[in-house]
């Protein structure tokens, strides 16, 4: 049984907020909506505010696993928000360790390709208004992760997920997230082995080749 599911389609453009009396400017602010177009750059009406470390077509669609959100309201008490995390897609039945690099799935009419899992940020913590929650997230390694767009297409909140194709390296993003954060001696033959992915994204091959000379 595919128990893999919308619950959420969010998107959204950067604006001012306030985070301990200090204003800042950010995409990380999505509104729920009931569809989106994913293009091969970018979602309509969807845009990141510093293209210097978000966006770009390694980076178009950003997802996040539902099954957290009871997590993260378990450990601190609260519920978050829809798209807490900026995500574009809240989905169950695909969290970090269910999906690979090179995965491809068919969303509504778009076709989406993981591409890495998302490299988290402070502005986590100034869109929930916790300063824990970052810190969180690298140690359980919620990150969420991020689609290119093989195919343009609509999303609709209600669009079936179906998987077509299972890349066979079957590099986890969980994988990934927990060698460049918590291995205290990386394998370098594993760093090989996933650099060696082709559809990773650009920026993660680069952090885990810096991570590899830094062990050499």
């Amino acid at each position: 049984m595919n128990s893999r599911k919308i619950i959420y389609v969010s998107k959204g453009l950067p604006k001012n907020s306030m985070y301990k009396d200090e204003s800042y400017v950010s995409g990380i602010w999505k509104e729920p909506c009931n569809e989106i177009f994913a293009g091969f750059d970018q979602i309509t009406g969807d845009q990141v505010a510093n293209p210097e470390y978000h966006g770009g077509s390694d980076r178009v669609v950003c997802v996040y696993p539902f099954e957290h959100y009871a997590h993260w309201q378990s450990e601190f008490g609260q519920a978050l928000t829809p798209s807490a995390f900026g995500e574009n897609l809240i989905v169950t039945g695909m969290t970090e360790d269910q999906v690979c690099i090179g995965d491809i799935f068919q969303i509504g009419e778009a076709v989406l390709q993981v591409s890495q899992g998302r490299y988290p940020c402070s502005t986590i913590n100034k869109r929930n208004h916790n300063h824990l929650l970052l810190k969180r997230i690298i140690k359980t390694g919620y990150t969420g992760y991020f689609f290119r767009v093989l195919e343009e297409g609509v999303v609709k909140a209600d669009s079936p997920i179906n998987k077509l194709f299972s890349h066979p390296e079957q590099i986890t993003v969980s994988s990934i997230h927990h060698l460049y954060f918590h291995d205290p001696s990386p394998s370098m033959e594993m760093i090989e082995k996933i650099v060696g992915v082709k559809e990773l994204a650009a920026q993660w091959r680069k952090y885990l080749l810096e991570l590899k000379d830094k062990h050499l």
